[in-house]
């Protein structure tokens, strides 16, 4: 059996997962908007990822017996302004996100619920490419995105991006 503050904060995550995926959705809509199908390519498969994780949030739960409260879940409230605050925006979330993961394990790690940890290993470990991912897509705008051909360029390479679902085994 879980620690009930561990399980309330698992739930919570379930929930920001779920959030993050429409988040995700309404910045790929922004792009395929502006004519950067790329762009919107790119945070449509992150929006498919950050669901999966949800389920695998779901999963854990389920397989420990808890009980899966799934709230409401907010509309995004981001100003869609410019493609380039789009992509600092997703690098904020995603620090935000690992903030929430940290979190959860550091109230793991209080009651000594060591499989939980070891499930949130992974997160944590995913969360550190997700900032990564996020931080070089800022990067790439910020060097390429004033110049037409080269935005093009970075539109093509992020619409070869395809799906590939998590390996994490529970």
């Amino acid at each position: 059996m879980l620690d009930k503050k561990v399980v309330e904060l698992l739930n919570q995550q379930v929930n920001k997962e779920f959030y993050s995926a429409y988040l995700y959705l309404d910045f790929s809509n922004y792009y395929y908007n502006e004519g950067l199908d790329g762009f919107g390519n790119w945070y449509k498969i992150q929006a498919q990822e950050e669901r999966d994780h949800a389920m695998l949030f779901i999963q854990y739960l389920q397989n420990n017996g808890e009980q899966v409260v799934l709230e409401a879940i907010d509309k995004p409230q981001i100003d869609l302004t410019s493609a380039k605050a789009v992509l600092a925006e997703g690098l904020r979330h995603e620090q935000y996100v690992t903030g929430l993961i940290h979190n959860i394990y550091d109230a793991a790690y209080s009651v000594k619920d060591f499989r939980t940890m070891q499930f949130l290993d992974w997160f944590v470990k995913e969360q550190g490419e997700e900032e990564t991912n996020a931080d070089n897509l800022v990067k790439k705008y910020e060097l390429f995105g004033g110049d037409p051909k080269s935005l093009y360029m970075l539109d093509n390479e992020l619409g070869a991006r395809v799906y590939s679902a998590p390996s994490l085994v529970l």
